[in-house]
């Protein structure tokens, strides 16, 4: 009877992975290459395409790096520290998980576009880019070393500190190495995400090509001028540099954890 019910659960579970990602990746792959290898590499490497991966790459590596460190200062702000609003802090570090990403963009075109309130405007720029992209991705940051934050008992650094050991020296030894394999994993988790994101980009880019398209957008423009098999090429691009972004940082952190245990 176990048996049967865990087939049965295994199969359920096959089934929902193949309906909700393994036949989209199918569909993908094949209108990439729809018309050959050849289309499919033209598609990926015309001039246009490489400046928008270009743009996405860089600004995404500039939101997940700083992010690593925001989201880091963050956790360690929530889990060591007590103060008022404490509980509103940890509720809004989730707000981009349920806040369309369109809103965002919306409400940073409002906040820093050329009718700013503060006279900034940073839109058609990498910098408003980073900016939009810094915000849907910086609770993978938080939330991934938060609970290990939580779970370090602190006897190890109280330990240090009582020795003599500086604040920078016990973190450098101590807390950093213990919290490294859930920072590789959130900013991994960060990079990814910030590959594809439109919806918060989309108003304070500007979509400018050669100058402020990221790939999402470049995709979207693609698609809406009926050229479908060069869109999947690009969005294949973004796919693979994801899933390898994700494997090697898991592949890292495990291999970190394993060290420290």
């Amino acid at each position: 009877m176990e048996k049967s019910s865990a087939a049965a659960a295994k199969g359920l579970v096959l089934f929902y992975i193949s309906l909700i990602v393994l036949i989209p990746l199918a569909a993908l792959l094949t209108n990439a290459f729809n018309h050959g290898l050849g289309s499919f590499w033209n598609a990926a490497t015309s001039t246009e395409s490489l400046d928008a991966l270009r743009l996405t790459v860089t600004c995404s590596l500039l939101a997940a790096a700083f992010n690593a460190l925001a989201g880091t200062a963050t956790a360690f702000v929530l889990v060591r520290d007590h103060f008022w609003g404490k509980s509103a802090l940890n509720a809004i570090i989730d707000l981009p998980f349920a806040l369309p990403t369109v809103v965002a963009g919306v409400t940073f075109y409002t906040l820093y576009g050329p009718h700013s309130p503060f006279h900034v405007n940073i839109t058609g720029s990498w910098i408003g880019i980073t900016v939009a992209i810094m915000f849907v991705t910086l609770p993978f940051s938080v939330r991934t070393v938060q609970p290990v934050l939580e779970s370090l008992s602190g006897d190890a650094e109280a330990a240090a500190s009582t020795l003599g050991a500086s604040s920078f020296y016990v973190f450098r030894t101590i807390t950093f190495p213990a919290i490294l394999p859930a920072l590789l994993t959130g900013t991994g988790l960060a990079f990814a995400r910030a590959l594809g994101e439109y919806g918060s980009v989309v108003f304070i880019s500007n979509n400018l090509p050669y100058r402020s398209e990221v790939a999402s957008s470049y995709i979207y423009s693609l698609v809406s001028s009926g050229q479908v098999s060069s869109a999947a090429s690009v969005a294949l691009i973004l796919l693979t540099g994801a899933l390898l972004v994700l494997v090697a940082s898991n592949v890292i952190a495990r291999r970190l954890a394993r060290r420290r245990g």
